[in-house]
């Protein structure tokens, strides 16, 4: 399935440009956030094919996007969250036809948890923890799944999440599968995921600006929510 790039590589990636690459991506969590320390970024219209477009080489054939996230609810002071997470799924689906999308869940909680700075009379309080359940085994589980039935060549694994480690490390223990690493801003990598990537790239806030989908997107009445 490899076929030869007729240019040669930049300095620094040979392994990874000699060639050229049928690649996958997996994306991992909503990307919104992922992408920023702060949700208040103005880059949450996120057109995920282009954004790939570019920060990876053009000798990349995208073939599929697969976005690992979770359906959110309603909670107190947040109840147009879900709104606008479903507007941008549905304007994602519509305009970027390499993106399909799987679902985790979100569960609560009601747990008992110590104070970091214990009062005298409370040491221990009761918290309401939420935590995305499933999408980091869904993302492992295609990764492998994809890699031992030969879907792509290259993956591309848009996360920063260690629990994503061991998949990447079978893969390249068992096949000749190579595996990039995208990861946001300039925080570091995971070293974790890092140890079994071939090449990594940081998304920086230029590349967000200039992947911004439509609006509204083309023969559709999907537009960005004016939050947003």
């Amino acid at each position: 399935m490899l076929r030869q790039q007729g240019a040669g590589s930049p300095a620094g990636d040979p392994c990874f440009f000699l060639v050229r690459k049928y690649a996958d991506v997996y994306i991992y969590r909503r990307i919104q956030s992922l992408l920023s320390s702060t949700e208040k970024t103005p880059y949450k219209w996120l057109d995920l094919s282009l954004l790939l477009k570019n920060i990876l080489q053009p000798h990349h054939d995208i073939l599929t996007i697969k976005y690992f996230t979770a359906r959110l609810s309603s909670r107190s002071g947040n109840r147009y969250k879900p709104l606008r997470q479903d507007a941008y799924l549905r304007a994602l689906q519509a305009h970027c036809k390499e993106v399909e999308i799987y679902f985790g869940y979100f569960q609560t909680n009601l747990i008992r948890a110590p104070l970091a700075r214990p009062q005298q009379k409370l040491k221990v309080v009761e918290v309401i923890k939420t935590e995305e359940k499933g999408s980091d085994v869904n993302l492992a589980v295609h990764l492998l799944n994809d890699a031992w039935l030969d879907v792509y060549d290259s993956a591309v694994i848009v996360s920063n999440d260690g629990d994503v480690a061991e998949a990447m490390h079978l893969v390249k223990k068992q096949t000749d599968k190579q595996l990039g690493l995208v990861t946001p801003g300039i925080r570091h990598p995971s070293q974790k995921l890092l140890a079994h990537a071939d090449f990594h790239r940081h998304i920086r806030k230029g590349s967000l600006k200039r992947s911004q989908l439509p609006s509204p997107i083309p023969g559709t009445n999907l537009i960005k929510p004016r939050e947003w």
